[in-house]
């Protein structure tokens, strides 16, 4: 259900707050910040005032950063320290994130902040949320990133605005960081001690892109089911290799779970092979959907693990604790900035994400290659085969995509480069693994969008045999008639790329997955 209001308290934000607000689609909640929190985030500013009072050395709040730690800062600098830190870190690169993953890095950054260990006051928390509630939106740079002492480069981008410096963009405009907070009515504010370095120093970048391609990759995981039953059908393969029985002797969970939603999606077809001692089984691709997806869906539950912990964990540096009965203050200097646990989450779900686009393509190959497929289908499912060239580019464009996907699953966590004359000698590459993760989906989507027409192309061929009533499954029938919405049945070679692009949005969007779980009342846990 809908909520009005999401209050951030630092412990119960989920990937669904995160996609709700990250898409700000109507609806979307107004982002608020807990009294519980509010109270706990004051209590560690104060603390922070005391510690300069008394003229205590800390960590970022009266030393310099990185490898000036041991610099001394005095107590009538310690704002100027805060303000610089966001100047001087604020180089990032590339293109900046799309409003999406921007109002998702804003999101997790408050609600790292709102657990109260940062010793930010909540004046300057309330002033990103307001920015997140009316717009305001940070122009980040994507690359810059290390994945370890935070995501500083990009958290310096998003922060900018807070001093009304840096850019952001507001209805679609991109303007100065001041006047987009005065077109929404708000101020920039001074930094206090601590506070330039919590808003830097923590894995939010990274959590945002990983929170929202985890989110992409579980519903992609149920396209790539449909489109290999879709194939099924239209190959004439069998639905044997799913039954419940093989799966039970091998016990991986998501393998049984993916079996079973095969089996759900072909219930009832006309379309399959029952048993036939001619021809028992069919070749990898088709035969072994349960065991590569199954694995795929292992990875994504993996990292969906880590990013809900990570979404409500504390990442920056130093730490501020405050005893509650004594009110003795702590300081203490850590590394839950380092991004190791996203990284390598990120990595194996590039992997395999990069697996269900290989297996897809090769489908397709087989829907495509008429000796492949027994003749069952026409070469490159046209009918005038040397006059139409039919679907054989197609292949083409997923085999691209799916050996450039080769080339970005190769892990960013095994690399690692020395910073900060060589204080910070180990980094995780987190983002970089991030980032590319959301490459190999977008690669992975065309290839599945293209495997789905070509089998609703192999499909209509096969209904040219069985007659025009033959029935799909439960589950495919709903995603043929989509298919069949946005495009035809090709006669002739005609331009495909608009219809391709037209099943992938459906594909994106999740319209695809909607529309089958529907029927078959399979909920997306």
């Amino acid at each position: 259900m809908a909520r009005d209001v999401l209050y951030l308290d630092g412990e119960s934000l989920q990937i669904e707050d995160v996609v709700a607000v990250a898409y700000g689609r109507p609806g979307t909640p107004r982002v608020e910040l807990s009294a519980k929190a509010e109270a706990r985030v004051a209590r560690a500013a104060r603390a922070v005032q005391e510690l300069i009072g008394r003229g205590e050395v800390a960590y970022g709040i009266t030393t310099g950063f990185g490898a000036f730690k041991d610099r001394l800062i005095s107590a009538a600098e310690v704002e100027t320290l805060q303000r610089n830190i966001l100047l001087s870190h604020a180089v990032g690169a590339g293109e900046p994130f799309d409003t999406a993953t921007t109002r998702a890095i804003m999101l997790i950054r408050a609600n790292t902040l709102a657990r109260g260990y940062s010793g930010i006051r909540p004046q300057t928390l309330k002033l990103l949320l307001e920015m997140l509630n009316r717009g305001v939106h940070p122009r980040i740079p994507q690359k810059g990133s290390l994945g370890a002492s935070g995501d500083l480069a990009p958290l310096a981008h998003m922060s900018l605005p807070l001093i009304g410096l840096g850019q952001a963009e507001v209805g679609g405009e991109v303007m100065a960081g001041a006047e987009a907070l005065a077109r929404v009515g708000l101020q920039p504010l001074t930094l206090a001690a601590k506070e330039g370095l919590a808003l830097t120093n923590g894995t939010t970048v990274m959590c945002a892109l990983g929170a929202l391609a985890t989110y992409r990759a579980r519903r992609l995981s149920r396209v790539a089911d449909i489109a290999g039953c879709l194939s099924l059908e239209a190959l004439h393969g069998t639905p044997e290799a799913f039954d419940a029985r093989i799966h039970e002797l091998r016990p991986h969970p998501r393998q049984i779970n993916c079996a079973r939603y095969l089996r759900r999606l072909l219930e009832g077809s006309e379309f399959v092979r029952y048993h036939d001692p001619t021809n028992i089984q069919d070749a990898y691709t088709l035969r072994c959907i349960p065991q590569v997806h199954g694995a795929v869906r292992d990875a994504i539950a993996y990292a969906r693990w880590v990013v809900d912990i990570e979404l409500n964990a504390v990442t920056d540096n130093p730490l501020i604790f405050v005893d509650e009965q004594s009110g003795e203050i702590s300081v203490l200097s850590g590394g839950n900035f380092h991004g190791e646990p996203l990284a390598i989450a990120m990595d194996y779900m590039a992997i395999a994400l990069a697996e269900m686009g290989n297996i897809s393509e090769r489908r397709l190959m087989r829907l495509t290659d008429e000796a492949s497929n027994a003749h069952v289908l026409p070469a490159f499912l046209t009918q005038k085969g040397g006059l139409n060239s039919g679907f054989m580019i197609t292949q083409y464009t997923a085999a691209a995509l799916a050996t450039e996907n080769k080339v970005l699953a190769h892990p960013a966590s095994v690399d690692t480069i020395p910073t900060s004359a060589n204080v910070e000698d180990h980094v995780s590459m987190g983002a970089t693994a991030a980032l590319k993760v959301g490459q190999i989906l977008d690669n992975v989507e065309h290839i599945l969008a293209i495997e789905l027409l070509a089998a609703a192309q192999g499909i209509d061929f096969r209904r040219q045999v069985l007659g025009p009533d033959a029935r799909l499954g439960l589950g495919t029938q709903p995603a043929y008639d989509l298919i069949r919405e946005l495009a035809p049945f090709i006669e002739e070679d005609t331009l495909l790329y608009p219809y391709i692009m037209a099943v992938k949005e459906k594909v994106s969007n999740g319209e695809l997955v909607d529309v089958v779980n529907a029927v078959i009342e399979e909920e997306m846990l």
